[in-house]
């Protein structure tokens, strides 16, 4: 089986925020089928799009794994769905938030999954503790909410 490399960015505003950070790793890691090979700083960010919410805490993951892009969504919403992940309000608050935001060099329009990620790139909660991972070099846009406050897990 091919090994791929694929990005995670992973989000919580809801109960114990590192924890579930925590708990969505190991379940992760976990999985026989996925190894997280490198984790981002956690970075502290107001929410976005709906906005009487708590702060969400953002983390990205490199993660190698012989899923196809697919399978490795669905292990991503397991995760959400155990870790008690509800989906009420767009963009409102949540228990964990997994989302694909590349998967190898991967483009893909498919309303299932599309990737790269389609907002990534907007998303300075997103692309801070992407560089921390990655030798990413784009524009990252000024949000001065976003915080770095903790070393990565592993």
């Amino acid at each position: 089986m091919a090994e791929h490399t694929a990005y995670l960015s992973l989000g919580s505003n809801m109960g114990d925020r590192e924890d579930n950070l925590r708990k969505a790793i190991e379940l992760l890691s976990g999985n026989e089928n996925i190894t997280v090979s490198k984790c981002a700083n956690i970075y502290e960010t107001e929410p976005v799009g709906y906005d009487d919410q708590p702060y969400f805490l953002n983390t990205c993951l490199e993660v190698k794994t012989t899923l196809d892009p697919y399978s490795l969504l669905k292990v991503c919403q397991k995760i959400e769905n155990d870790l008690h992940r509800v989906r009420i309000i767009r963009n409102g608050p949540r228990t964990i938030d997994l989302d694909i935001l590349l998967y190898d060099d991967m483009i893909s329009d498919d309303p299932i999954l599309t990737l790269p990620h389609p907002r990534m790139f907007e998303r300075a909660f997103v692309l801070c503790p992407l560089k921390d991972i990655t030798e990413y070099t784009g524009t990252i846009p000024e949000d001065k909410s976003v915080r770095p406050v903790d070393k990565p897990y592993i």
